[in-house]
């Protein structure tokens, strides 16, 4: 399949900038659509919820940034430690140039690290970001003024679909990175199948860098995500905001708080919603009228955390073999290396 028929099968327009730097996004009408039907089929069901992907439109993005700069979300700072200790590390597992691709790029952040070390080894860099944000326009246009001889295609989409894009883009080797443990957004059964796929996408010689929040005390996770500031809180309820703001909803936020528990059985963050009255919203353009009880949840987000033998198991399922793995200091973040299990 050429990318030509790539971009005309999946309706995504081409949009060129200047010469270093484009993106593709799906049409406005797959988008919305996509939206309405998910937030219709969602809040229909018996545990009512909205899937978290929903949370990052451009102020739902500045919102994370915000949170991840809290000293209580010590995710950020585990990572970032990490990646800067991986320059002569990963250096040996990349045998020639690598295209580098982000999913859930965001601003882009610590993606900086990963550039300046393929710069170090390779003439130029091309990166390739994910992400159903539009603050991807955003942040690669500052990338690209920050490095000069980075060359950026832009994918402004959801994760299956640009790795689908990705799959028949071309031959060169991919370096895939999914950072700052969204990974565990997913349920252990979607993360499965996500991971497949991602597999899937891969060539022989690709590799695959995720990012994983390890299981530790109860009390440093839920302070992580119930920060003494509430940014977390205002994160969760913007999503509200967007349903009304693009599907005319009349979600009143005064009416609703944040709510985040951890689950030791499953080990994970569960995040929800939880309306302190009983009330009826309407929700016209996706054909919904949600009536909701004092008390009643709307879950929002899953955090899963992982054991060491979690994460060899699930790796192992979806065709990996780990390559390396390496924490941070208090071993409280882990960032493994992945490549297709032949």
């Amino acid at each position: 399949m050429s990318l030509k028929e790539i971009q005309n099968n999946m309706e995504y327009q081409k949009v060129i900038l200047d010469q270093r730097l484009r993106y593709y996004e799906p049409n406005g009408e797959r988008v919305y659509k996509t939206f309405a039907d998910e937030i219709s089929n969602s809040l229909r069901s018996n545990q009512k919820s909205i899937n978290p992907k929903f949370f990052y439109d451009e102020k739902g993005s500045n919102l994370f940034e915000k949170i991840c700069a809290l000293p209580e979300y010590y995710l950020t700072n585990a990572e970032i430690s990490i990646l800067n200790q991986l320059d002569n590390k990963i250096s040996s597992h990349l045998d020639g140039d690598f295209r580098l691709v982000e999913l859930g790029s965001g601003s882009s952040t610590k993606t900086r690290i990963l550039i300046q070390i393929l710069e170090s080894l390779q003439t130029y860099v091309e990166y390739i970001p994910i992400d159903i944000s539009r603050i991807l326009k955003t942040s690669s246009r500052i990338l690209q003024s920050d490095f000069k001889r980075l060359n950026i295609t832009g994918i402004i989409d959801e994760y299956e679909s640009g790795l689908k894009f990705l799959k028949y883009y071309d031959t060169k080797k991919n370096l895939i990175i999914f950072l700052g443990s969204s990974f565990g957004n997913f349920d252990l059964e979607d993360g499965s199948k996500f991971l497949s796929e991602i597999n899937s996408a891969m060539k022989k010689d690709d590799l695959f860098l995720i990012g994983l929040d390890l299981v530790k005390d109860k009390k440093i996770l839920e302070c992580a995500y119930n920060d003494s500031e509430g940014i977390t809180a205002q994160f969760n309820l913007n999503i509200l905001s967007r349903i009304n703001s693009e599907l005319g909803g009349n979600f009143d936020l005064q009416k609703f708080r944040h709510h985040a528990v951890y689950n030791e059985d499953q080990n994970k963050i569960e995040m929800y919603l939880r309306s302190i009255d009983r009330q009826t919203i309407s929700i016209p353009q996706a054909d919904l009228t949600l009536n909701l009880e004092k008390d009643e949840l709307i879950h929002t987000e899953n955090s899963q955390k992982f054991t060491i033998s979690n994460i060899k198991q699930i790796s192992e399922k979806a065709g990996f073999e780990i390559k390396d793995m390496w924490y941070d200091e208090k071993q409280y973040f882990a960032m493994i290396l992945l490549s297709k299990n032949d």
